[in-house]
Protein backbone atom coordinates (compact mmCIF):
# COMPACT_ATOMS: atom_id res chain seq x y z
CA UNK A 1 0.00 0.00 0.00
CA UNK A 2 1.31 3.58 -0.80
CA UNK A 3 1.38 6.52 1.68
CA UNK A 4 -1.25 7.87 0.54
CA UNK A 5 -3.94 4.72 0.18
CA UNK A 6 -2.64 4.46 4.06
CA UNK A 7 -3.92 7.63 5.36
CA UNK A 8 -7.36 7.34 3.19
CA UNK A 9 -7.37 4.03 5.11
CA UNK A 10 -7.07 5.89 8.12
CA UNK A 11 -9.14 8.65 7.59
CA UNK A 12 -12.10 6.18 6.94
CA UNK A 13 -11.61 4.66 10.15
CA UNK A 14 -12.10 7.81 12.23
CA UNK A 15 -15.30 8.98 9.80
CA UNK A 16 -16.82 6.26 11.60
CA UNK A 17 -16.80 7.93 15.03
CA UNK A 18 -18.80 10.94 15.03
CA UNK A 19 -17.63 12.08 18.58
CA UNK A 20 -13.93 12.95 19.61
CA UNK A 21 -14.67 10.50 22.60
CA UNK A 22 -14.98 7.69 20.68
CA UNK A 23 -12.12 8.81 18.37
CA UNK A 24 -10.04 8.84 21.59
CA UNK A 25 -11.22 5.63 22.64
CA UNK A 26 -10.41 4.43 19.38
CA UNK A 27 -6.82 5.89 19.87
CA UNK A 28 -6.35 3.83 22.92
CA UNK A 29 -7.42 0.48 21.29
CA UNK A 30 -4.75 1.32 18.49
CA UNK A 31 -2.64 1.34 20.90
CA UNK A 32 -3.38 -1.31 23.14
CA UNK A 33 -2.80 -3.64 19.36
CA UNK A 34 0.75 -2.06 19.46
CA UNK A 35 3.70 -3.87 20.03
CA UNK A 36 5.86 -2.22 23.17
CA UNK A 37 9.34 -1.90 21.29
CA UNK A 38 12.01 -3.77 22.68
CA UNK A 39 13.32 -2.99 26.33
CA UNK A 40 16.67 -2.23 24.68
CA UNK A 41 15.27 1.02 23.18
CA UNK A 42 13.42 2.71 25.99
CA UNK A 43 16.68 4.85 26.82
CA UNK A 44 17.59 8.41 26.36
CA UNK A 45 19.12 7.76 23.25
CA UNK A 46 16.03 7.38 21.75
CA UNK A 47 13.57 9.31 23.41
CA UNK A 48 11.77 11.92 21.66
CA UNK A 49 12.50 15.46 22.56
CA UNK A 50 9.33 17.70 23.03
CA UNK A 51 6.68 15.39 24.26
CA UNK A 52 4.83 15.97 27.52
CA UNK A 53 5.04 11.86 27.89
CA UNK A 54 7.89 9.83 27.44
CA UNK A 55 7.83 8.49 23.68
CA UNK A 56 10.86 6.28 22.75
CA UNK A 57 11.41 5.85 18.40
CA UNK A 58 13.95 3.64 17.01
CA UNK A 59 14.40 3.06 13.53
CA UNK A 60 15.99 0.67 11.13
CA UNK A 61 17.28 0.16 7.45
CA UNK A 62 16.59 -2.80 6.00
CA UNK A 63 18.22 -4.81 3.28
CA UNK A 64 15.58 -3.47 0.65
CA UNK A 65 16.01 0.66 1.57
CA UNK A 66 12.91 0.98 3.73
CA UNK A 67 12.78 1.94 7.27
CA UNK A 68 10.90 -0.19 9.96
CA UNK A 69 9.77 1.59 13.03
CA UNK A 70 9.29 0.63 16.33
CA UNK A 71 7.98 2.71 19.82
CA UNK A 72 6.53 3.02 22.81
CA UNK A 73 5.16 5.56 24.95
CA UNK A 74 4.30 5.45 28.94
CA UNK A 75 1.03 7.46 27.75
CA UNK A 76 -1.76 5.57 25.91
CA UNK A 77 -2.85 8.41 23.74
CA UNK A 78 0.50 9.13 22.62
CA UNK A 79 1.40 5.43 21.82
CA UNK A 80 -1.94 5.50 20.06
CA UNK A 81 -0.78 8.60 18.03
CA UNK A 82 2.73 7.31 16.98
CA UNK A 83 1.46 3.87 16.28
CA UNK A 84 -0.71 6.26 13.70
CA UNK A 85 2.60 7.51 12.39
CA UNK A 86 4.18 4.09 12.34
CA UNK A 87 1.49 2.83 10.56
CA UNK A 88 1.60 5.04 7.41
CA UNK A 89 5.29 5.24 7.29
CA UNK A 90 6.60 2.07 8.02
CA UNK A 91 8.73 -0.01 5.82
CA UNK A 92 8.71 2.80 3.48
CA UNK A 93 11.85 4.25 1.89
CA UNK A 94 13.72 7.33 3.20
CA UNK A 95 12.84 10.06 0.20
CA UNK A 96 9.25 8.46 0.14
CA UNK A 97 8.94 9.61 4.23
CA UNK A 98 10.96 12.75 3.51
CA UNK A 99 8.31 14.03 0.81
CA UNK A 100 5.11 12.96 1.98
CA UNK A 101 2.26 15.19 3.47
CA UNK A 102 0.38 13.52 5.98
CA UNK A 103 -2.65 15.42 5.31
CA UNK A 104 -4.79 12.57 7.28
CA UNK A 105 -4.03 14.21 10.49
CA UNK A 106 -5.87 17.39 9.97
CA UNK A 107 -8.59 15.43 7.84
CA UNK A 108 -9.26 13.11 11.21
CA UNK A 109 -9.19 16.29 13.55
CA UNK A 110 -6.36 14.85 15.55
CA UNK A 111 -4.59 18.48 14.72
CA UNK A 112 -7.48 20.34 16.19
CA UNK A 113 -8.89 17.87 18.98
CA UNK A 114 -5.13 17.81 20.64
CA UNK A 115 -3.94 19.63 23.60
CA UNK A 116 -1.03 22.08 22.89
CA UNK A 117 1.36 19.60 24.75
CA UNK A 118 0.26 16.91 22.75
CA UNK A 119 -0.12 18.77 18.99
CA UNK A 120 3.97 19.58 20.20
CA UNK A 121 4.07 16.05 20.64
CA UNK A 122 2.77 14.51 17.27
CA UNK A 123 5.18 17.48 15.52
CA UNK A 124 8.24 16.00 17.26
CA UNK A 125 7.37 12.13 16.66
CA UNK A 126 6.92 13.15 12.99
CA UNK A 127 9.89 15.12 12.49
CA UNK A 128 12.21 12.62 14.53
CA UNK A 129 10.74 9.88 12.12
CA UNK A 130 11.88 12.28 9.00
CA UNK A 131 14.88 12.68 10.70
CA UNK A 132 15.36 9.03 10.86
CA UNK A 133 14.79 9.53 6.85
CA UNK A 134 17.12 12.09 5.74
CA UNK A 135 19.98 9.87 7.87
CA UNK A 136 19.30 7.19 6.01
CA UNK A 137 18.73 8.83 2.86
CA UNK A 138 22.78 10.39 3.42
CA UNK A 139 23.84 6.78 4.44
CA UNK A 140 22.55 5.20 1.26
CA UNK A 141 23.91 7.95 -0.92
Amino acid sequence: MTINEIQDQIIAEFDIYAEWLDKYQYLIDLASDTPAIDETYKTNRYLINGCQSRVWLHATLSKDGSISFSADSDAIITKGIISLLIRVLNNKKPQEIKETDLYFIDKIGLSQNLSPTRANGLASMLKQMKLYAIAFDAKQN
